[in-house]
């Protein structure tokens, strides 16, 4: 009687499989079933091709055939999926191997991109090449009857470098410091000439393809060629043809996916288990692409993703990475993995949370999607400020007050000195001082402030000027309470000290024999850079220091509030467990580029006290280039706004959005958009407030959004950044540097929001961030 058999699918199947009609689809779907169930069912007919008894066919129905990879007894790996014509037509298109660099299987299809290239290779048992192959069999006309494989083998590969484990070193040549310029040759010159082959395996490129890949003349080519090419074979020839020197695509590019043991290229259960070859056995998950309510990133993860996904840590780790790098998928998808590893039960010891509440909700819908909802039963999906507010309540500290917006704090404390008769005070000063210092180390006492550090906060304060802070602050707690109100911060303030307290009273009674369990085993913090000193002391407060504890995603790049803090200091030390990730799934590389030059000259942090860039950061789309336009007045922008979206299509079904510095002008967008005759959507702190529309919000409401094309509207000097900054240029140059920096980002994470098409406009003189080359750009 005949047993089962495993039965994965690779990710070039499914990309192959999401171009079949909904109803071949199905029957995909009904095969993979089949065939785990029993492999020997003699309607599935699994024969090898070509006399190789690793690569193998199996019918789906009547019109499509199966490409299988034998990984082991009764274990298969779905590679394709093909009409029955082209399975038979010319088996010597298709080379499998393991990569020496990642481990992981790669199937390759050796169909020759235009004429020039001819490039055939064997599969790894180095058989001979045979004659041509017969002209394919007709298929016949019962349903039932299988045709028999073509008999040719594809000609030898070409020489294999001397170790089979390591990739070979590169070669001595200094053409790799001379590639052209941008990464573009000469028309004719092939593209990349300047690099050996030996080089070009060590990157991890897919030896099958070299001998295409060396007359590759053109950008087409390259593009026809890549979009068949293994994932690491295109990351390092887009990485390459952009001009990245050698260098560092091997350190960027390459070394995160390198596999962590010696490879052997013979061992293919070995290599299916490896993150680089992205395969699914699930059939919930195929069932559920036929149903379109699953993505394929709920599936398939890039090598690196999935490498960070699944990797062990001894304590707290982060992943950091430019807008559309995926940090947030490899936090849902790490939250799942820890979640695999819980012992049976009902409470929730993961938590996942995030700085606002949009973003809390798009985590839970997307963990919903990803694992369904006896996954999300076991982990706690909560804003950081509720979380904070929660603990409170839980200790009936909160007396009743109710929380106002920490935006409204500056103007709470002009209110308290013009009361109080302080006029010679700095409102701001003093808003800033009471929330970055005071609520957000979490501080109790005037001698913990008198000891405290203020990083980023500008001047120096001497003995006597802290002082006087420290009272005018209890003064306006006091204030403050007598109004029956406090503020987020002041909240999250209170939460983290009572964590804190909690752990520390445990730890006594640990020590005189009783038992502490900290509120969860595992912390996953999504949009990192956002959070306070007191967030993170109220979260490390929370689980327990240890492997696994806490594994945080963001981009400072990308902060939006004025949160700067130092993580060592705050007992949460991600030194030398820190990743990046440099590939963008979101943008094209046209926008991508002019994003990048918006963030020219400015230094970030990497939350630890150390400095972080974007070096390396790419995509592997492709669109129009975006558009850069000026205006003599605003209202001669709302006419560039409102041609813009007649150039179009007047989309009102949610793609298209609009952004602008500042609510006065969005509600003038609103209100030219419905004389056009176009519903307009608003943005607001929960998100879109209907799908459909055009939707329009400022800068901020933007976060965790992405559309099709975007309006970057009223990017004007004064607007961005804001002119409320350049009182600070004198008499505070470390807060001016600051508040410049937190406008830049806010216009960066605008123009990484689309997909396809950017459009920026301005009116009077452009903003100061878009550089001589945008501002100059031909309107195409």
């Amino acid at each position: 009687m005949s047993v089962g058999a495993t039965l994965r699918m690779l990710d070039r199947a499914d990309r192959e499989v999401m171009k079949l009609t909904r109803a071949d689809i199905g029957a995909v779907y009904e095969f993979m079933h089949r065939f785990r169930r029993n492999p020997d069912d003699p309607g599935l007919r699994l024969k090898p091709l070509s006399g190789d008894s690793r690569l193998m066919s199996a019918r789906v129905n009547r019109d499509h055939r199966a490409l299988l990879l034998r990984i082991a007894d009764r274990d298969y790996l779905l590679v394709d999926v093909k009409h029955r014509s082209e399975v038979y037509d010319d088996l010597s298109r298709y080379a499998y191997r393991i990569n020496r660099v990642t481990g992981g299987i790669e199937v390759v299809d050796l169909t020759p991109v235009g004429d020039s290239i001819v490039g055939r290779v064997v599969p790894p048992d180095g058989a001979a090449p045979p004659a041509e192959p017969p002209a394919p069999p007709a298929e016949p006309s019962s349903a039932s009857a299988e045709p028999p494989p073509a008999s040719a083998e594809p000609p030898p590969a070409p020489a294999e470098p001397s170790s089979a484990s390591a990739a070979p070193a590169p070669a001595e040549s200094p053409a790799v410091e001379t590639a052209p310029a941008g990464g573009i040759a000469p028309s004719g010159t092939p593209l990349f000439g300047a690099y050996a082959d030996a080089q070009l395996v060590e990157l991890g490129v897919a030896e099958p393809l070299l001998p295409q890949i060396r007359v590759l003349t053109t950008e087409a080519e390259l593009l026809a060629l890549l979009d068949r090419a293994p994932q690491l074979t295109t990351d390092v020839l887009f990485a390459l043809y952009d001009g990245v020197p050698y260098d560092e695509v091997l350190r960027q590019v390459t070394e995160p996916v390198r596999a962590g043991e010696p490879v052997d290229p013979e061992d293919f259960a070995a290599a299916v288990r490896r993150p680089a070859t992205q395969v699914t056995s699930d059939d919930e998950a195929l069932q559920a692409i036929i149903g379109e309510a699953f993505e394929r990133w709920q599936i398939f993860l890039h090598p690196t993703q999935r490498k960070l996904v699944g990797k062990p840590y001894r304590g707290p780790a982060r992943v950091g990475g430019g807008p559309g790098t995926g940090k947030t998928i490899v936090a849902l998808h790490r939250v799942a993995h820890l979640a695999r590893k819980l012992p049976p039960g009902t409470d929730r010891p993961i938590l996942l949370t995030t700085f606002n509440r949009n973003l809390a909700a798009d985590l839970r819908t997307r963990l919903l999607a990803l694992g369904g909802q006896e996954l999300v039963a076991r982990v706690d999906i909560v804003n950081i400020d509720r979380l904070a507010s929660r603990v409170v309540t839980e200790a009936k500290a909160g007396g009743g007050r109710r929380i106002v917006d920490d935006n409204r704090v500056p103007e709470l404390w002009g209110e308290f000195l013009a009361e109080s008769g302080e006029t010679g005070q700095d409102a701001d000063f003093l808003a800033a001082e009471w929330t970055q210092v005071i609520l957000g180390q979490v501080l109790n006492s005037r001698t913990e402030y008198f000891r405290a550090r203020r990083p980023n906060r500008g001047r120096s304060l001497t003995r006597v000027e802290r002082d006087q802070v420290w009272q005018l602050t209890e003064r306006f707690t006091t204030w403050l309470d007598a109004r029956g109100v406090w503020t987020w911060r002041q909240v999250a303030q209170r939460a983290a000290r009572l964590e804190m307290d909690r752990t520390a009273a445990a730890a006594g009674e640990s020590s005189s024999g009783g038992s502490h369990r900290p509120r969860y085993r595992h912390v996953v913090v999504d949009e990192a850079q956002d959070l306070s000193a007191a967030h993170w002391k109220m979260l490390r407060a929370m689980v327990a220091p240890g492997p696994d504890d806490m594994f945080l995603t963001g981009d400072t790049h990308q902060r939006i509030y004025d949160n700067h803090v130092t993580l060592g200091s705050l007992g949460i030390n991600i030194r030398g467990r820190s990743s990046r990730l440099t590939l963008s799934y979101r943008t094209t590389r046209q926008i991508l580029a002019d994003a990048l030059e918006i963030m020219t000259g400015e230094v970030y942090d990497d939350l630890d006290g150390g400095e972080e860039d974007l070096a390396g950061y790419r995509s592997l789309l492709r669109g129009a280039r975006p558009v850069f336009r000026g205006a003599a007045t605003w209202a001669q922008e709302r006419d560039l706004i409102a041609a813009q979206l007649r150039a179009w299509g007047d989309p009102v079904d949610g793609s298209v959005a609009v952004c602008v510095p500042t609510r006065e002008y969005a509600a003038d967008v609103v209100a030219r958009l419905a004389a056009d005759g176009l519903p307009a959507v608003e943005i607001g702190p929960d998100g879109p407030r209907r799908p459909d529309g055009v939707h329009v919000g400022t800068m901020h409401r933007f976060k965790g959004l992405e559309y099709q094309r975007m309006i970057i509207a009223a990017v004007s000097d004064g607007l961005v950044p804001r002119q409320a900054v350049d009182r600070h240029r004198d008499t505070d140059p470390r807060r001016y540097r600051r508040e410049r920096q937190r406008d830049r980002s806010l216009l960066f994470v605008a123009a990484t929001r689309p997909r396809d098409e950017l459009a920026v406009f301005w009116h009077g003189t452009p903003s100061p961030f878009l550089t001589s080359r945008l501002v100059r750009r031909p309107t195409p």
